[in-house]
């Protein structure tokens, strides 16, 4: 049986709705009223930070702020209970590196391999940090890695908001103690964290972002980038812009 005009209607009312909402899944913001031309409008966006006009401040010159150190603020989180994670890690990771680096890259939580030995990024994830590193020629001893959450996720599971709000005070005071002019951040998790934001990771990575004054540079986890290797060629590109501001040229 044929449909009806009004069967019909309501056919293509239901195609266009949903057409609508996929556009809008792309970023695009259509005019909502159906019985109009549905025009694309593109997503009015904050601005990123483009990296010329970022100054890095020595730190002697940096705003005055409490003096803390490295040591202090672990000693603060002792053998930390604050979230349930405590009770299935076997170290907690505090971070690794130069206390007073210039340079400080952000991770999610630790994994199997950094639960065990107590370090952060020494598995898989790590090695691969350890090579992009290497090819920009950055020392891993002369920057700091740490990562939001001290203590890893059963089964590598992403932290919960619980989890995070708990350890985030932690990652501000390591980083009010440490000073640095660059963050990377890897992964979504990471940016949104320090962020306190929920905006995509496609649509932050590869934009110079800011913290307190800290020029923040977004993009892609190792682990990702370990099952999506195509995706690395963006990450260098990332690390071309941080290399560019964290050892800019004497020309």
């Amino acid at each position: 049986m044929s449909a009806t005009p009004q069967e019909e209607l309501h056919r293509l009312t239901v195609t266009l709705k949903e057409y609508v909402r996929y556009q809008q899944r792309l970023g695009l913001r259509l005019v909502e009223d159906i019985s109009k031309p549905t025009v694309p409008v593109p997503v009015v966006k904050s601005e990123p930070i483009p990296a010329p006009e970022l100054t890095l401040q020595p730190a002697s010159e940096a705003a005055p702020q409490e003096v803390i150190t490295l040591e202090e603020v672990r000693a603060e989180l002792g053998d930390c209970q604050r979230c349930k994670l405590w009770r299935t890690r076997t170290h907690l990771v505090f971070g690794a590196g130069d206390p007073h680096a210039r340079l400080v890259f952000i991770g999610e939580a630790p994994g199997e391999a950094e639960d065990r030995q107590g370090e952060p990024f020494v598995g898989r994830a790590g090695q691969l940090l350890n090579r992009l590193l290497s090819k920009l020629e950055i020392s891993r001893q002369e920057v700091y890695i740490t990562n939001i959450n001290k203590c890893r996720p059963p089964n590598n599971r992403t932290p919960e908001a619980d989890e995070i709000a708990a350890c985030r005070p932690f990652l501000w005071k390591q980083l009010q103690a440490i000073r640095p002019q660059v963050i990377v951040t890897l992964g979504a998790v990471a940016i949104h964290a320090l962020l306190e934001t929920k905006a995509p990771l496609n649509r932050l990575r590869g934009h110079w972002q800011q913290w307190r004054g800290i020029a923040v540079m977004p993009t892609f986890h190792p682990s990702y980038l370990l099952r999506v290797p195509q995706e690395r060629v963006k990450t260098w590109e990332d690390m071309q812009q941080v290399l560019a501001l964290y050892r800019p040229s004497k020309d």
